[in-house]
């Protein structure tokens, strides 16, 4: 029997425990996630935010700049649900647009860094040696630099070559360079360490001792059996990217009026807090349920992938 022939024999034996094992580890996570309604209600909040961010244009009444000189700064009403800001446009249109911004840096951010973080740490943790220690210097030297230092810094040298003509565009990409500097560091390690972990296990040194390749071993073996802390670092990463993305707009690096995101609503709201609350209260409200429903998200994931929780269900 030749070498090939041995390995789709060792192929056939694995494959169907493997793939129960698989299944049932999804399937109990699954119905331990569904036993924490906070975490179930969070995701259908996220989902729903999601939805009125692609759907933004149909959802608000007014477009983000459409002024309204004989409604300058009014209060709750039918007409405008959460009022006017101090050029007369409604605040419930600009904070449904200002959805799309914070939303796409959160998510599409949190998907960059998930790729090169994978990717990073997979290498250093599965090649090991002076490749390893190398790799991980560079993260530790990289991470000992203030993240807001960091932010600024690309965020400015990013507008400096000032590649978009479109201003929203401009600091769309710019802040999603900012945050992926530093973003994937976190998930670089966490992924360093379960291939540490994974790479010591019987089922890969005997895909090894059967003459199986390395990349094949670490897409076949290693990266679905670390999916579940990963899918747990991103619930805990996106509002962290928003949250930034809040923060750089409010203090001007961010988005720049009139287009309009949640920091951007929230700086606009700031000047006139003793006058006028509810243009803060609305952005403010937005940013707190976002954060609540993605932590308690992640930690209702953090529980339902916990092998400890197991007898649990």
């Amino acid at each position: 029997m030749s070498s090939a022939d041995v390995l789709k024999l060792q192929n056939r034996v694995d494959k169907a425990p493997q793939q129960k094992a698989s299944k049932s580890l999804w399937y109990d996570a699954w119905k331990r996630l569904k036993k924490s309604h906070a975490a179930v209600i969070s995701g259908y909040f996220i989902v729903f935010l999601c939805l009125v961010a692609i759907f933004a244009e149909k959802i608000a009444p007014y477009t983000f700049d459409e002024q309204n000189i004989d409604n300058i700064l009014a209060v709750p009403s039918s007409l405008h649900w959460l009022g006017t800001d101090d050029l007369g446009r409604d605040l419930f249109s600009r904070l449904v647009f200002g959805a799309q911004m914070s939303m796409s840096v959160g998510i599409f951010t949190a998907i960059f860094s998930l790729a090169m973080g994978v990717l990073y740490g997979a290498i250093s943790g599965w090649v090991g040696g002076r490749v390893d220690a190398f790799l991980m210097r560079i993260v530790d030297i990289l991470d000992s630099i203030p993240t807001l230092v960091l932010l600024i810094l690309v965020k400015i040298l990013f507008d400096a070559v000032n590649i978009f003509a479109d201003p929203k565009m401009r600091a769309l990409v710019g802040v999603l360079m900012a945050l992926s500097v530093f973003g994937w560091i976190l998930i670089a390690r966490v992924v360093r360490g379960q291939v540490l972990q994974v790479k010591s296990t019987l089922y890969v040194e005997a895909a090894q001792a059967l003459g199986a390749s390395s990349h094949w071993i670490v897409a076949r073996h290693v990266l679905p059996n670390i999916l579940g802390p990963l899918i747990v670092v991103l619930t805990f990463q996106i509002p962290s990217n928003i949250l930034f993305e809040s923060f750089l707009s409010f203090i001007g690096l961010g988005l720049q009026p009139p287009y309009s995101s949640w920091g951007v609503l929230a700086n606009a709201g700031w000047k006139t807090i003793k006058s006028y609350p509810h243009l803060i209260i609305a952005p403010g409200c937005a940013l707190f349920f976002t954060m609540l429903a993605f932590n308690l998200l992640g930690d209702g994931l953090r529980d339902a992938f916990d092998p400890k929780m197991r007898n649990r269900i």
